[in-house]
């Protein structure tokens, strides 16, 4: 299959959103904002599986949006480990069950389903934070020089904040954590303050490296999940927000803004009843959802306040056309940018049925308007 090649002269190694001065602009919102909107597409497993290297050359034809020299699978067929049909049991004692190769599993096994397991739980992640993350080992030496190579070449620098929101309902189980919130459960502090300890050992870990090179900023950026949305509004109310999860948030973020470094915080569904809340909290950045949340919601709850990372729909990727796209971008662009920046735009292609030209379509729409006139 023949893509069409962008005419950008774009000569990095690394994708537009990597670069450290321009990602910096867009989030501060300075007088000067950005040269570009800083704009990706990311590509799950499976669907390298299924377009092999008709997507190699797609990527490749588009070096704004993935750079010259794009981390491209060795192994078309490789599957991360909890992307396997099957179930695994993490380092929080939570089993996930895959039902479909080469996506994220469902959390089905809840340590902490029944409160009288409280007081003896101690999984690898509490027990040894500073050794365990969800999944495997964390390697901070590894981490440490990739930062460090990042600098030199002037790219984005981050450290990963792990999961917050989402932490409680994997060992609570949903049905339970909303019950708990709604009964304010005298055991739920305890349970938060747990998890947050764990994520605060972490930052801690992190930013040692940073006192220990006050020459090197090793971190621009600490990286947070915390599903936390529905299709339509908040998990919980405003008002429990405010009581149990805001003063948890409150805490770990500006521990980061106090060391410099901004927030990015990741949840998918709407969160408009709590965007002032999240400022206050120290949230750099936030990525709505645009179907979740409307461009005009948006707008109004997010503009000159927070940098929005614009998760453009991916639910109508594989049903639309790549004119449609090409407008969906042009405009998110036209209602969410201003001069002085508060923008990005990411597209995930998570569906192995989204056609390859609408893949196409999103990259030269990036191309198209996400490169400002000046």
């Amino acid at each position: 299959m023949v893509f069409s090649t962008s005419d950008i002269a774009w000569d990095k190694p690394y994708g537009n959103k990597s670069v450290r001065a321009n990602q910096l602009a867009a989030i501060e919102m300075n007088s000067d904002g950005p040269e570009w909107i800083p704009c990706s597409c990311g590509m799950f497993e499976y669907v390298w599986r299924k377009y092999r290297d008709d997507l190699k050359d797609l990527v490749l034809a588009h070096p704004f949006v993935f750079g010259t020299k794009p981390g491209i699978p060795g192994n078309y067929d490789h599957l991360n480990p909890y992307h396997r049909v099957g179930e695994q049991t993490d380092n929080w004692d939570c089993t996930w069950k895959m039902a479909k190769e080469g996506y994220e599993g469902v959390v089905v096994g809840h340590p902490l389903a029944d409160w009288a397991a409280f007081d003896t739980f101690n999984p690898r992640a509490k027990a040894e934070p500073l050794v365990y993350d969800e999944r495997g080992t964390r390697n901070l030496l590894g981490w440490a020089i990739g930062n460090y190579q990042a600098g030199m070449e002037g790219l984005m620098r981050g450290a990963d904040g792990g999961r917050l929101f989402d932490r409680l309902y994997f060992l609570r189980g949903f049905d339970n954590l909303m019950t708990d919130i709604a009964r304010d459960l005298p055991m739920l502090p305890s349970l938060i303050q747990m998890v947050q300890d764990v994520t605060m050992a972490q930052l801690d870990d992190y930013f040692n490296i940073v006192h220990e090179h006050p020459d090197e900023h090793f971190i621009d950026i600490v990286n947070f999940h915390t599903d936390i949305g529905m299709q339509d509004r908040l998990m919980i109310s405003p008002r429990k927000f405010q009581q149990y999860i805001k003063p948890w948030y409150t805490a770990l973020f500006r521990r980061c803004r106090e060391e410099g470094t901004l927030v990015y915080l990741s949840s998918d569904g709407n969160l408009l009843s709590i965007v002032d809340d999240l400022v206050e909290c120290g949230v750099s950045v936030h990525d709505p959802q645009e179907r979740a949340n409307t461009i005009p919601g948006i707008k109004k709850a997010y503009q000159g306040k927070l940098c929005v990372d614009l998760d453009l729909d991916r639910q109508i990727f594989p049903f639309t056309t790549p004119e449609h796209l090409d407008r969906q971008i042009k405009r998110a662009v036209e209602e969410l940018n201003t001069p002085q920046g508060g923008l990005m735009l990411k597209a995930e292609i998570s569906d192995d049925n989204v056609p390859l030209e609408n893949i196409e379509a999103i990259c030269t729409a990036f191309e198209k308007y996400c490169i400002l006139k000046r």
